[in-house]
């Protein structure tokens, strides 16, 4: 059995519960839109296979200097070869919103999932093949209800997902506000 955290939608941060559940899987995606190479850094799976797509808000712009060479290493897609399937990971600011799963059903027929970020809102549409999901915002913005992930667990035959949503933070210059 491989269990894969799936997270998304970051934007230079990520909470440290969310870090939490990585640490408990074998390998880590990330939907795009990580803002900085200190969050890839700070995904610590076991064993520390991270893959990683670009989200539109993934710019030299707007990632600080000196990272511009792990950004340029950074697709706007990956294919992960899993036991018993393909997963298939874009950000899906490409794709617009009305029909989104229906097209990404159609651009990767052959993935037993699609996993998209962009939107930051935790979907799993489980109604078709391939699967279409979605784990949310990973970090403290626009995170519709709290910070979330899905871990996806696969085998040959049987891929199941467990989605983990924590309560949101307050936080204040930084530090959480009790």
């Amino acid at each position: 059995m491989l269990r894969v955290a799936i997270v998304s939608d970051t934007h230079g941060q990520i909470d440290d519960r969310i870090l939490a559940v990585v640490a408990g899987c074998d390998i880590a995606i990330h939907g795009g839109d990580v803002g900085n190479a200190e969050i890839l850094r700070r995904l610590q799976p076991r064993s520390g296979r991270v893959v990683a797509v670009s989200g539109n808000n993934d710019t030299e712009r707007k990632w600080p200097i000196g990272q511009h060479d792990l950004l340029a290493c950074l697709s706007p897609e990956a294919t992960l070869e899993l036991p018993g399937g393909i997963l298939c990971l874009v950000h899906g600011h490409q794709t617009a919103a009305r029909g989104r799963h229906a097209k990404l059903r159609q651009r990767y027929p052959d993935a037993r999932v699609v996993v998209y970020g962009h939107s930051h809102r935790l979907v799993t549409d489980l109604d078709a093949e391939p699967w279409v999901i979605n784990p949310g915002a990973a970090g403290r913005e626009r995170t519709y209800g709290g910070p979330s992930c899905i871990v996806l667990t696969v085998s040959a035959p049987d891929w199941s997902l467990e989605v983990m949503r924590f309560e949101p933070c307050r936080h204040s210059r930084g530090s959480a506000r009790l």
